[in-house]
């Protein structure tokens, strides 16, 4: 398997958990919603229904942003290399080492790091369009692309 594949497919992971972990999340956060009975507290019951209603619209948001990686993910899948950087790229620098793909921080793959960043990331769109021998600044740092897959 080559190193693409090996990435994509830890991205894919990623995201699949995320997703799990969202809907658990989501699914407890309406059993307690709908666990909560009406006390004669009044005003406390109307506090913790209303926590549980922001937790279940926090957790369906982040179940959305999930499956809109996971739809990102799977546009990618197909992609033949290109000469130059865009979206499934593997982009190899003398600072590190970049897949754009989607923002899932440092993976570890054969004891070498690769960074799976999001081409809206601002690092990601400075990428986007470079070259084998082009350089990058971003943030004060220079970054020499060595190779693009």
């Amino acid at each position: 398997m080559n190193i693409k594949t090996s990435l994509y497919q830890l991205c894919l992971a990623f995201v699949e958990k995320r997703i799990e972990t969202a809907k658990t999340a989501l699914q407890q956060a309406r059993e307690a919603s709908n666990d909560d009975t009406k006390s004669s507290a009044g005003d406390k019951f109307e506090t913790s229904r209303e926590m549980a209603q922001q937790d279940i619209e926090r957790n369906m948001r982040l179940l959305s942003d999930a499956e809109e990686q996971l739809k990102g993910l799977e546009l990618m899948k197909e992609l033949a290399p290109t000469m130059q950087v865009r979206n499934g790229s593997l982009v190899f620098t003398d600072q590190g080492n970049f897949y754009l793909s989607i923002s899932a921080g440092q993976l570890q793959l054969d004891q070498t790091a690769y960074f799976a960043i999001s081409v809206a990331s601002p690092i990601g769109k400075l990428f986007l369009g470079k070259q084998k021998g082009d350089m990058v600044d971003f943030n004060g740092k220079q970054y020499k692309i060595s190779e693009v897959l």
